[in-house]
């Protein structure tokens, strides 16, 4: 399968097109041109698997050259890191790209023979991560090069770096897919590397103090994690003569004990890329960069990395330590950041806090590793990045028209930009209400963990899932109520507008398909990964679910256009004054003008991250250092 090599190289070319072509019309051409060469070829990728017969595929024996460019990038990485850890005076973070790398180089020369193992493993799993990471990817892509033009039209106090930020995209995309599709956990750990690498360079892209505070954050926290990988893969290797991925996952399931270690360090990596707490601050601080970064960093690719590998381990971590730790932290933070999610009024940090909690639920069905949860935590995955992907992409857009991001300012959005708002009230659904796959897949999670007996869980999901539905209706609340505000010019690109549509229609066919893909590739996924599937969808429900999307959709589109058609009287309001016939603005007992508005109410001082985020991080890091001492203890 050629088209492999292609998807990984590509990417990498096509990023250097990005940086030496200085005329933006150019460069936009050729981001056209290369993400659209990325989506048709995830599609080759996936006809010819099929046509193989859609069964796990191991490729790539020989790949000795491959192998000293790989161990190049590791050290052309870390001489980057240590370079600018002391041009900004962090030079202590060096230290966790330094030790790591070195470690792993001399692994690598020096270190005992190891057994020729394929590098390149493709299954349901990685073929679904391809999709994702292509498809939303490339749209995320064409999104961003409008984007960045009204972008940089109204921030003039930047730089325009676009040829330099597009550079960075489709590495990031070329590392994704060399990541979900690499079976040597040696080249997992240099793509890896180039993810953080790439994430923390798009945090600071406009190089302000709080864009290079925080995209420090981000770096140190992922190569942290980074730590802990390659050290999981030096033990592993040492222990087992082979640093394959599918072999560490076999012996952990076979309860191994020289696996439990490794499976546990790398869990802990991957909690450090999915951004659970005790190390969420790193995706929160992500928010300064534009938002095709946002959406890039918080759906597709970044923080499913972490799921990926998650995912991986859930049978060796299933009914262990490692997988209580793992269940733990990720219900935990979807509780946690549930409820520091309806205490933000901007709209891209409520997305940002939402994320959060949504991996933390992800996690925590990895954590338990059956088949019924990671049937719902690959459904989560799957919509979340849909939604996400959209719901940044829309903000990003009605960003630079409203000229704010306040969810406040949203009022009455449907009737000022009923485009954007459409698109909006579509994905924010898509999050949280029937019957999209989001909360039929928190419904599944639910019903495995009290199958399980895992009351905690049960806890964290009952009570997550009912806090996310306030701050989500809130938000929806505000577009579609009335307001008397005039309209607004929508100043969204045609290019803009292309890629959110295309997330419209993917949201709606993944909830009108829903059944049919759980029995034709989920179940199949189970079942190379456990041996066995667990129906947790049963396929009578197709009808009902079909009924009830049409009858979400039609209803209030009906409703729109009736109440567009009728004339209607609007009868003067009391406003604690005299009304001046709007029902806006009314004059007070001094002869006063003054302006209503209707706010919601976001217990900023109650709940908000000042106030939880560091004993949520405390909490977390105590139950993360406990059992990974008992993990060590026990193994040792």
């Amino acid at each position: 399968m050629a088209v492999i090599p292609f998807l990984i190289i590509f990417p990498f070319i096509a990023a250097v097109l990005m940086y030496i072509i200085r005329n933006n019309k150019v460069r936009g051409v050729v981001a056209y041109i290369s993400a659209a060469a990325i989506i048709i070829a995830v599609g080759v990728l996936v006809v010819q698997w099929m046509r193989a017969g859609a069964q796990p595929v191991q490729l790539y024996i020989e790949t000795e050259t491959a192998d000293h460019v790989i161990l190049a990038g590791e050290l052309v990485l870390m001489v980057l890191c240590t370079y600018l850890s002391f041009k900004y005076k962090k030079a202590w973070i060096s230290i966790l790209s330094i030790v790591p790398t070195l470690m792993l180089v001399y692994f690598e020369l020096w270190g005992p023979e190891m057994e020729s193992i394929s590098h390149v493993y493709l299954d349901h799993l990685s073929i679904l991560m391809c999709m994702i990471v292509g498809v939303i990817g490339g749209l995320i892509v064409i999104y961003a090069v409008g984007y960045m033009h009204g972008y940089h039209h109204h921030h003039t106090e930047y730089v325009d770096r676009r040829n330099y930020f597009f550079m960075l995209l489709f590495v990031f995309l070329g590392a994704m897919f060399g990541f979900v599709t690499s079976d040597s956990l040696l080249w997992i750990d240099f793509f890896w590397e180039t993810t953080s690498v790439c994430s923390f360079l798009l945090i600071g892209y406009t190089r302000t103090s709080e864009a290079i505070t925080n995209s420090f954050r981000a770096l140190w926290m992922n190569l942290l994690g980074g730590v802990f990988l390659a050290i999981g893969i030096i033990y592993f290797g040492y222990h087992a003569g082979t640093v394959s991925f599918q072999a560490l996952i076999a012996q952990g399931t076979a309860g191994k004990v020289f696996a439990l270690i490794p499976v546990a360090f790398i869990a802990f990596a991957a909690l450090t890329k999915a951004a659970q707490l005790p190390f969420a601050t790193w995706l929160l601080g992500a928010m300064v960069a534009p938002t095709p970064s946002s959406a890039l960093l918080h759906s597709a690719t970044m923080v499913k990395a972490g799921i990926y590998v998650l995912f991986r381990l859930s049978p060796a971590m299933s009914g262990r330590l490692s997988g209580n730790m793992v269940a733990f932290v990720g219900g935990f933070t979807f509780l946690m950041c549930s409820i520091m999610a309806v205490a933000q009024s901007d709209a891209k940090k409520v997305l940002a806090m939402s994320t959060i909690a949504n991996l933390g639920l992800m996690v925590a069905c990895a954590g338990v590793g059956t088949p019924e949860t990671i049937w719902a935590g690959v459904f989560l995955m799957v919509f979340h990045a849909v939604s996400k992907s959209m719901l940044f992409q829309d903000v990003g857009a009605t960003e630079n028209a409203l000229h704010s991001r306040d969810i406040e300012a949203m009022h009455g959005l449907i009737y000022r930009l009923p485009k954007l708002a459409a698109f909006m009230f579509i994905g924010i659904a898509g999050m949280f209400l029937a019957p999209f796959g989001m909360l039929i897949s928190k419904w599944a999670a639910l019903k495995a963990s009290v199958d399980e007996g895992n009351i905690m869980l049960v806890f964290f999901i009952i009570f997550g899932s009912a806090i996310t539905s306030l701050y989500w209706t809130k938000w929806m609340g505000k577009l579609i109520m009335q307001t008397n505000k005039p309209k607004i010019r929508d100043i969204t690109k045609p290019n803009e507008t292309f890629s959110l549509t295309v997330h419209a229609v993917l949201m709606i066919a993944l909830c009108v398909l829903f059944p049919l893909l759980s029995g034709w590739y989920v179940d199949p996924l189970l079942k190379e990964m456990f041996g066995k599937v667990q129906q947790t969808l049963p396929q009578a429900l197709l009808v009902t679910l079909i009924v009830v999307i049409v009858l979400v959709f039609l209803a209030p589109l009906a409703a729109f256009l009736f109440e567009s058609n009728v004339k209607t009287n609007v009868k003067p309001s009391y406003m604690n004054g005299v009304n001046t016939g709007d029902n806006v603005t009314f004059v007070d007992s001094f002869g006063e003008p003054k302006h209503l508005s209707l706010s919601n109410y976001y217990f900023a001082h109650k709940i908000g991250q000042r106030k939880l985020m560091k004993p949520s991080q405390l909490a977390a890091t105590v139950v993360i250092i406990v059992m990974i001492c008992m993990v060590i203890g026990g193994a040792l």
